[in-house]
C-alpha cells in the first residue's frame, strides 16, 4: 500500500502501512532541510522519521552508540581523524553510505553599501580563506576591492561566523581550503594554536574576532540579525534562499565567478570521483572533490558535494528488522520522487550512477521490502530516460560580467536573486551569455577577445544610466543618497546643490559623486520632468521599488530611488504669477465666508425676519 503510492515500479504492494515503525536519525544540518522535507512528505503513507540536526559529528557517534537508526554526514567515518579528535571505528559490515543530497557550501553574508544591501559579492578562493582565517579583516580591503570593481565596498569590519559543533561542513570547507590554499591554512592552523594538527577538521578552530554558531540554521540566522551587519558564513544554500539572504559568487578555475545553484552543482560534481570499489565498504560510495576544485568549465562550483545517508546493515541497539522496512521504504523515496523537490529548496538533484548504487546500498538493510525500480521510471529531475545528467546538460553559461576582469554583473544572488545592486558604470556592460569560452587565461584572467566582450555595449541588468543609443555613460551610474541637482536637469536635490565634491566631466557636464561613485547627468537624456519627477524617454521601472529606473529617474509611487537613480526629491517649479492668483482666490473665499456664513446661520436659527 505504501510502495504504490510512492511510485516505484516493480514494488511489491503493501498492505499494512500501520506495520511502519517509527525510525529516527541525527546527524548534518547541511542536509537538513533536504531531508526534513521528504520527512514530511512520507506522513501521507504512514511513515514517520524523526530527525535531529546536530551535525555530522555526532550522528555518526550516536549511530556508533546504537541511539539511533541512521545517520545523516557529510563526510565519512573518521578512521585516522587529522585533527586529533578520536578515531571512529566502526564495526566493519555494520553500515553502508548511500549519498543522499548534493549541494553547494554557500558563503552567506550580511552586507550594506550606504544603506542598500550588496547581493552580487565577489570572491576569488583565496579572499575567502583569508577572511576565514583572519587574514583579512575589512570589508574595503583592496584585495576584496580586485573582486568587485563595480562596487565601493565599506570600511566596515568583517565576523566570519562558523560552526561550533562537530561539523561536515567544517570538513568540506577546511579539505578545500588545504587543497587550494595550504599556506594560509597551515599559518592560521599554528597561530590558532592547533598546530601541529593542522589537517582537515570537523571542529573549527576560533581567534578573537570570530563568532561560533550551531548548525547551519545557527550560522544562516546570526548571519541574517539585523545586529551582524558585516556578518559572513558559511552554510548549505537552502538556507540563504530560506532566509531570503545572498551568497557570495566564488571565483572558480575557468576565471568566473559562480554561485551554487542547483545546475551548477550538477555540473561541477560531474568531476567528483566516486569509490566504486564494493571490496571496502568503508570508502565505497565516498566522493574525492579534489577535480571539482580545478574544475574549468566556466558553470562549476568549487565547494560543491554530496551528503550521506549511512544506513545500518546488521541488527543492533536500537535496530531491528521492523525498523529496517520503514528506514528501507524512506530511503526509496528519498532517491526518486524526493528529489523532485530539491532544486527548490536550493540542493541539486542526484544523478542516476549514485542512484542506481543506493539501490543497491538499500538492499543490504536487514527487513527491507527490496524493489525492484526500473530506473527509466524513477521520477528524478536530474537525468532523462536513457541515464543523460539533464540538469548538468541544461546549465545556462555565466554572463560576461561574471568572468574576472574590470566588469561585474549586478545580479542578485541566491534568496535574493531579484534584488540587483548597482555597480560602478566603469564595471557596467557584457551582461550576455560567456559563450565562446571566455577562457581563462594565465593567471586565470579571461582571456582577451574571449565571450567576456560580448554584449559589453548593453547596459548592465538593473544597472545605471545610460548615454544616449544606449552605450555606458562616461562616468556613469548616478548620484546616491544627499546628491543635488544636475545643472540644466531640472531637479533639486534633498540637501540642494550638487554632490560635494563632486568632478564635472568638462564634455558631458555630469557629476560624479566621489562617495559611491555615482554620476548625475544633466540635459539630454538624463533631464528630468519636472511635473512627473521621471527621466524623458527613459525606460519603464519597477512602480514598487524603483528597481530598473532609468539614470536620473525617482520612483514616484513608492518614493525610492531606483537601481542606478540620482537620490533627489524633484519638487514641481512655482512661479511668483502663481503664487499671487492663489493669493487673490483665497481672499476672495474669506470675504465670501464673511459675509454669507453669519447671514445663512441667523436665518436657520432665528426662523429670519417677520414680514
Amino acid at each position: 500500500m505504501a510502495a504504490v503510492p510512492l511510485g516505484l515500479t516493480g514494488a511489491n504492494p503493501v498492505t499494512d502501512a500501520s506495520s511502519y515503525q517509527r525510525i529516527s536519525g541525527e546527524g548534518s544540518s547541511w542536509s537538513a532541510n533536504a531531508l526534513d522535507a521528504m520527512r514530511v512528505n512520507v506522513q501521507q503513507f504512514g511513515i514517520t522519521v524523526d530527525y535531529n540536526p546536530t551535525g555530522s559529528t555526532s550522528g555518526r557517534k550516536n549511530f556508533l552508540n546504537g541511539t539511533v537508526d541512521f545517520a545523516a554526514s557529510d563526510i565519512p567515518f573518521q578512521f585516522n581523524p587529522e585533527d586529533g579528535s578520536a578515531p571512529e571505528n566502526p564495526a566493519p559490515g555494520s553500515y553502508a553510505y548511500m549519498p543522499i543530497t548534493a549541494g553547494g557550501t554557500a558563503f552567506m553574508y550580511n552586507l550594506r553599501i550606504n544603506g542598500q544591501r550588496v547581493t552580487n559579492l565577489r570572491l576569488s578562493g583565496e579572499n575567502a580563506a583569508k577572511i576565514f582565517t583572519g587574514a583579512i579583516t575589512v570589508w574595503n580591503d583592496p584585495a576584496i576591492a580586485a573582486d568587485n570593481p563595480g562596487l565601493t565596498l565599506p570600511a566596515r569590519n568583517i565576523v566570519p561566523v562558523v560552526r561550533s559543533e562537530g561539523s561536515g561542513s567544517t570538513a568540506q570547507l577546511t579539505a578545500w581550503m588545504i587543497d587550494r590554499h595550504p599556506q594560509i591554512w597551515q599559518a592560521y592552523c599554528e597561530r590558532s594554536g592547533r598546530a601541529p594538527a593542522c589537517g582537515q577538521t570537523s571542529f573549527y578552530p576560533t581567534i578573537p574576532g570570530m563568532i561560533a554558531q550551531n548548525g547551519d540554521l545557527g550560522v544562516s540566522g546570526y548571519v541574517s540579525q539585523g545586529f551582524a551587519e558585516g556578518a559572513i558564513g558559511y552554510v548549505n544554500y537552502s538556507y540563504a534562499l530560506g532566509t531570503q539572504f545572498p551568497v557570495v559568487k566564488l571565483l572558480n578555475a575557468a576565471g568566473f565567478y559562480t554561485e551554487p545553484t542547483p545546475e551548477n552543482v550538477a555540473v561541477s560534481l560531474l568531476k567528483a570521483r566516486i569509490n566504486t570499489d564494493e571490496s571496502n565498504p568503508a570508502r565505497y560510495l565516498t566522493q574525492d572533490l579534489s577535480g571539482v576544485y580545478t574544475d574549468t568549465d566556466p558553470r562549476s562550483y568549487q565547494l560543491s558535494s554530496y551528503s550521506y545517508l549511512i544506513l545500518p546493515t546488521r541488527v543492533g541497539g536500537q535496530f531491528n528488522e521492523a525498523k529496517g522496512r520503514t528506514l528501507g521504504a524512506f530511503a526509496y523515496y528519498a532517491m526518486c520522487q524526493a528529489q523532485q523537490q530539491s532544486a527548490s529548496l536550493g540542493y541539486s538533484p542526484m544523478p542516476v550512477n549514485l542512484v542506481e548504487a543506493s539501490f543497491e546500498q538499500i538492499r543490504k538493510i536487514p527487513g527491507v521490502e527490496v524493489q525492484n525500480i526500473d530506473i527509466a521510471q524513477c521520477d528524478n529531475p536530474t537525468f532523462s530516460a536513457d541515464g543523460t545528467n539533464v540538469l548538468a546538460t541544461s546549465a545556462p553559461q555565466p554572463k560576461a560580467c561574471d568572468a574576472r576582469g574590470p566588469l561585474q554583473c549586478s545580479d542578485g544572488t541566491a534568496g535574493l536573486a531579484n534584488v540587483p545592486t548597482p555597480v560602478n558604470a566603469a564595471a557596467q556592460g557584457g551582461t550576455a551569455p560567456a559563450t565562446g569560452g571566455a577562457a581563462a587565461g594565465a593567471g586565470g584572467a579571461p582571456a582577451t577577445g574571449g565571450g567576456a566582450a560580448q554584449g559589453s555595449g548593453a547596459p548592465a541588468t538593473g544597472g545605471g544610466s545610460t548615454a544616449t543609443g544606449g552605450a555606458p555613460a562616461t562616468g556613469g551610474g548616478s548620484t546616491g543618497s544627499g546628491g543635488g541637482s544636475a545643472t540644466g536637469g531640472g531637479s533639486t536635490g534633498t540637501a540642494g546643490g550638487t554632490a560635494t565634491g563632486g568632478a564635472v566631466d568638462p564634455a558631458t557636464g555630469a557629476v560624479t559623486d566621489p562617495v559611491t561613485g555615482l554620476v548625475i547627468v544633466p540635459g539630454g537624456s538624463g533631464t528630468v520632468d519636472p511635473e512627473t519627477g521621471l527621466v524623458a524617454g527613459a525606460p519603464a521601472c519597477d512602480p514598487s521599488t524603483g528597481v530598473g529606473c532609468a539614470a536620473t529617474g525617482q520612483n514616484p509611487t513608492a518614493g525610492q530611488v531606483a537601481v542606478g537613480a540620482v537620490a533627489s526629491t524633484v519638487i514641481p517649479e512655482t512661479t511668483p504669477w502663481d503664487a499671487s492668483i492663489a493669493f487673490v482666490v483665497l481672499v476672495i473665499l474669506l470675504v465670501l465666508a464673511v459675509v454669507i456664513v453669519p447671514a445663512v446661520a441667523w436665518r436657520r436659527f432665528s426662523g429670519g425676519v417677520p414680514t
